[in-house]
C-alpha cells in the first residue's frame, strides 16, 4: 500500500481514496501505507477512507460500523464515510452513526440502488433523480462533506447530484464521540452502564498458570478456549501478554493476537514491556487496541522504552496505560503517584497529540496481606492517587490489577478482599480493572463481617487486640471459593420466603427463583 501511494503522489493526486473495505485489517494496512508515503513525500493531501456494508447490516467479515469507526479514525483519516454494495437506503443507518459519532467529516458513495438480475445482466434501479434526492437528504441531514456515486451511477447521475446540490446548506453536525476501543466485530466503550470495564486476565502467561502452560505447549486452541471464558464470564477486554523468559515474544504474540482478532469477540489490551511485541501484535489485529503499558523508569529520551514505543503506538491509534512509576521506581505514597502519573500524561498529551479520555492510569496495587507494617497503607494510597488524578485530569480513565491487593491468601478470602478493594476504588473513580470478572462479588452477596473486615484491612483500621488482616485469615481458615459460595447459598436458603425473593430477583442471587415464585 505505501508503494502504490508513493506512485499515486508522484503522478500528481489531489487525495487518497482507501474504499470498498470489507476487512479492518486490510484497511489499517491501507491507511498507515498511505500516511508513510505522505510522510515520506513530504506532501499532504486528504486521506479518505471508506468501508463497506452488506445488507447484513455488517461488513463481510462481520464488522459493525461502530467498529470501523472506531478502529480507523484514531489513525488519522481525514473524512470517514461508506461506499459500494447497497444503495443510500441501505447506508441510512449507518451514515447516521457516523454523523453522530465521528469527529472527522463524512463522506458517502452509494450505488445506484441494489442491483436487479436481467436478462441482460445487473442493472441498478435508481434514477439520476432518485440518486439526487438521497445524497440530498445525507448533506442536509447528516452533514456529510463529500457525496458521490459508486456501482451503476453515470455521468447523468453525478450531474444531477451537482445540480441539486448547489447552494445546499449543509447540515452543523455535532458529534458526540464515544471513547473505546474495538475487536474487528463491536465497539467497546470506555464508560459501561452497569459496572467497570472489566478487562480479563487470564490470557497472561506471567499471571495465569493454565494460559502460561497451553502457550509454552503450542495449544493454540486451549489459549482461544481460555480467551472464550473470559467473554463469558463478563469481561469486556481481554489482557493478553505472552512476555516469557526464553521466549521470542513477537512469534507468540503474532500467533495469539492472529488468532484471538476473529475467534473472540473482544478487543484486546496488548501487554508487554518490549516494542517489538507491541508492535507484532497491532500489526496483527484489525480493531482498536490499548498498549499496556508506559512508564519513565528509564526517563523519556530517545533511548528510552517509551521512547521507542510510543511512535508504534500513535501510529496504530491504540490507547494507552499509564504506569505510575518514574526513574525513582514504582510510586507508593498518592503524592507520588500523582507527580509520576502528572509528568506522563503531561507528555503524552503536549509531545503525541493523545486524548485524556484514551489515557488509563495504573496508580499500581501492592498487597495489603503480607503483614509487614510498611505495605499497611498501599491500598490507601492507592485510592487516594486515584482520586487526586481524577481531580486534575477531568475524563481520565483508570485501571488496576485488583488481585494483586490480595497475594498469599486463601482464594476464597481473596475474592472478598478483591471485591471490596474494587468497589472502594470505583468509589474513587476508578474506570476499569484487570480481573476475573466471574470471581468479583456484589457487596450485597458478601456477609457483612466479611465485608467490613475486609474494609478495615483496606483502610488500616488497626485498634488494640484488632487487626483485621489476621480476624480476615481466621474467617477464612480452611474455606475454600467453592464451600464459601456453599455457604451463602444456605443463608439465602434459610431465609423466610419473601426475604429470600428480594436478593434471588433484584441482585441475582444464585439459583432458585422460579422454585420461590413457584411458592410464593
Amino acid at each position: 500500500y505505501q508503494e502504490n501511494a508513493v506512485g499515486l503522489l508522484e503522478g500528481g493526486v489531489d487525495a487518497i481514496l482507501v474504499e470498498t473495505c470489507q476487512d479492518l485489517l486490510q484497511a489499517k494496512a491501507a491507511v498507515l501505507g498511505a500516511k508513510r508515503a505522505t510522510a515520506a513525500a513530504g506532501r499532504q493531501v486528504p486521506l479518505i477512507c471508506h468501508v463497506t456494508v452488506e445488507t447484513t447490516g455488517a461488513m463481510l467479515l462481520g464488522s459493525e460500523i461502530g467498529a470501523a469507526l472506531t478502529a480507523l479514525e484514531p489513525l488519522g483519516v481525514d473524512l470517514m464515510g461508506l461506499n459500494c454494495a447497497t444503495g443510500p437506503a441501505e447506508m441510512t443507518e449507518h451514515l447516521r452513526y457516523l454523523s453522530r459519532h465521528a469527529r472527522v467529516p463524512i463522506s458517502v458513495m452509494p450505488n445506484a440502488g441494489l442491483p436487479e438480475l436481467t436478462a441482460d445482466g445487473a442493472r441498478y434501479p435508481l434514477t439520476p433523480g432518485e440518486l439526487a434526492d438521497a445524497l440530498s437528504m445525507f448533506v442536509r441531514d447528516y452533514g456529510a462533506a463529500l457525496v458521490g456515486g459508486c456501482c451503476g451511477t453515470t455521468p447523468a447521475h453525478i450531474a444531477e447530484v451537482r445540480a441539486r446540490l448547489a447552494g445546499l446548506q449543509r447540515a452543523d453536525r455535532r458529534p458526540t464521540p464515544e471513547p473505546g476501543v474495538s475487536s474487528i466485530y463491536h465497539h467497546v466503550p470506555f464508560a459501561q452502564d452497569a459496572s467497570v470495564l472489566m478487562i480479563g486476565e487470564r490470557t497472561n502467561a506471567n499471571g495465569s498458570k493454565a494460559f502460561r502452560e497451553a502457550m509454552l505447549g503450542g495449544d493454540w486452541q486451549r489459549c482461544v478456549e481460555l480467551a472464550r471464558g473470559q467473554a463469558r464470564d463478563g469481561s469486556h477486554l481481554l489482557d493478553l501478554c505472552v512476555d516469557y523468559v526464553g521466549r521470542d515474544g513477537t512469534v507468540d504474540m503474532r500467533e495469539l493476537a492472529g488468532r484471538f482478532a476473529t475467534a473472540s469477540t473482544l478487543p484486546i489490551m496488548l501487554d508487554s514491556t518490549e516494542p517489538p511485541v507491541i508492535q507484532a501484535g497491532l500489526e496483527m489485529l484489525g480493531g482498536r487496541c490499548v498498549v499496556n503499558s508506559v512508564n519513565f523508569e528509564d526517563g523519556y529520551g530517545p533511548e528510552s522504552r517509551y521512547a521507542r514505543v510510543m511512535p508504534i503506538i500513535r501510529e496504530h491509534g491504540a490507547a494507552v496505560v499509564v504506569m505510575c512509576i518514574d526513574e525513582q521506581g514504582q510510586a507508593r505514597t498518592a503524592e507520588w503517584k500523582l507527580g509520576a502519573a502528572s509528568c506522563i500524561v503531561d507528555n503524552l498529551v503536549g509531545r503525541w497529540g493523545m486524548a485524556i479520555p484514551d489515557l488509563f492510569v495504573d496508580t499500581l496495587t501492592f498487597p495489603v496481606s503480607t503483614g509487614q507494617e510498611e505495605t499497611r497503607r498501599d491500598a490507601i494510597e492507592t485510592i487516594e492517587a486515584i482520586r487526586a488524578i481524577a481531580a486534575r485530569y477531568p475524563g481520565i480513565n483508570f485501571t488496576l490489577g485488583v488481585s494483586n491487593v490480595s497475594f498469599g491468601l486463601n482464594a476464597a478470602a481473596r475474592q472478598v478482599l478483591n471485591s471490596v478493594f474494587l468497589h472502594e476504588c470505583v468509589q474513587a473513580g476508578l474506570t476499569s480493572a484487570i480481573v476475573h470478572a466471574s470471581k468479583i462479588l456484589p457487596m450485597s452477596k458478601i456477609p457483612d463481617e466479611h465485608r467490613q473486615v475486609a474494609l478495615d484491612l483496606v483502610y488500616d483500621r488497626r485498634r488494640e487486640g484488632y487487626d483485621p488482616l489476621q480476624r480476615l485469615i481466621e474467617l477464612f481458615e480452611g474455606v475454600d471459593a467453592a464451600s464459601a459460595r456453599a455457604s451463602r447459598a444456605e443463608e439465602l436458603a434459610a431465609l423466610p420466603l419473601a426475604e429470600r425473593l428480594e436478593p434471588r430477583i433484584v441482585v441475582g442471587h444464585g439459583n432458585g427463583p422460579d422454585a420461590d415464585l413457584e411458592r410464593a
